[in-house]
């Protein structure tokens, strides 16, 4: 344990625990008014749930760090399988939750499959892409691995999530497109999934009614919120910016929000930023920006000198993962993008999704302490 402490990236291990105790705060203070009422007893259940999963997903974290890359090769393929039979599963025995039959519910808890299919879907294409470094001009070869990505996308879409199927897809583009493919085949792939994108977006404008729930189109009118006051995204939107409004510079303190108590759905998990902002001020909602920055650049640099393509992928995949749920998150909240139901990584309320966080640092640390391991070796030869 010691030799893994000592190779791990302290700088992001130190702030991932600081915003994880801070989540924790955040979600005691951001949640008490709904535990009390939900359950009518105390104020304290959703804070205890979130630090039961919090410790469980620390345990997690380090037998992952301790478990080396390589073993992932062969286990990647049966996940995606297992992932794949999960989301069938949720079609017939599926538990519904904001308007999503997202969740198997064994008993008091409830686990959400599409949120593992991130970092299981990162692995596999790490995996298979590595062993097929050497034909990466291929088109099949490329593309041979996407179609069972694709596969759970359109089972998290028909739940229908679109905002997890969206950076499952958008994970799975950005890992494609950091290959070291040939220029010619990049230029065919990249004018590809422009037409693509192009005639998906005719098809969204014109289709849109046919596609997508009236409760769905309303998250797309994220202006003027608070004309809007009746409808679901300006009441929640509006709420947010209340809240804003209420926290200014040095915010009012922490416990003394006013919009937890039940103006603001969803306080504790989707909506924790504006929470933040209203009881800590502006400064600090700056502050946890400039950090998940911090998060970000680290990632980027364990990923820049990873020892292979595998071990490369797993960090820029789990990169890109963090920074989707940041941008999108934050987007919504400030009323720059639609409400996706996303939460915030360290910050938010959720089982499944805490424990898939943790599983994804004890990867991106484990590609940390195999790179070290390796640079010690160099320079002591």
């Amino acid at each position: 344990m010691k030799k893994v402490f000592k190779r791990i990236d302290k700088p992001l291990l130190i702030t991932t625990i600081i915003f994880f105790i801070f989540g924790l705060v955040m979600v005691l203070s951001a949640s008490s008014m709904e535990s009390y009422m939900r359950y009518g007893s105390s104020p304290y259940i959703y804070f205890f749930k979130q630090l039961i999963f919090v410790a469980v997903g620390s345990i997690i974290f380090f037998i992952v760090t301790r478990i080396p890359i390589k073993a992932y090769k062969t286990l990647s393929c049966f996940l995606m399988v297992i992932i794949i039979a999960g989301l069938i599963g949720l079609t017939a025995y599926g538990y519904v939750a904001k308007n999503a039959q997202s969740w198997f519910q064994l008993g008091p808890i409830n686990i959400q499959p599409s949120e593992f299919a991130k970092v299981i879907i990162i692995v596999y294409l790490a995996h298979y892409y590595n062993k097929n470094k050497t034909n990466l001009n291929n088109t099949w070869i490329l593309i041979k691995p996407l179609l069972p990505v694709f596969i759970i996308f359109v089972l998290v879409a028909i739940q229908p999530d679109f905002g997890t199927a969206s950076v499952i897809a958008l994970i799975s583009f950005f890992m494609f497109f950091s290959l070291p493919m040939g220029k010619l085949c990049r230029f065919k792939f990249s004018s590809l999934i422009i037409v693509l994108i192009f005639v998906l977006t005719i098809v969204f404008i014109f289709a849109k009614g046919y596609l997508l729930k009236p409760y769905q189109l309303e998250r797309f009118n994220f202006k003027d919120p608070c004309e809007r006051y009746q409808e679901e995204s300006g009441y929640q939107l509006c709420n947010s910016f209340i809240a804003f409004k209420n926290g200014n510079i040095t915010g009012q303190g922490i416990g003394m929000s006013t919009q937890k108590y039940l103006y603001l759905p969803e306080s504790y998990t989707d909506f924790i930023f504006p929470i933040i902002v209203e009881e800590w001020g502006l400064i600090v909602g700056i502050i946890i920006i400039i950090l998940y920055l911090f998060i970000i650049y680290r990632i980027y640099i364990i990923a820049r000198r990873a020892n292979d393509l595998t071990s490369s992928l797993i960090a820029y995949g789990i990169c890109m993962y963090y920074f989707l749920h940041i941008v999108i998150n934050l987007m919504g909240v400030l009323g720059l993008g639609p409400l996706t139901g996303l939460p915030l990584p360290f910050l938010s309320y959720g089982g499944s999704y805490v424990i898939n966080l943790m599983i994804s640092l004890g990867l991106v640390q484990r590609v940390a302490i195999e790179s070290n391991k390796k640079n010690k070796k160099q320079k002591e030869a």
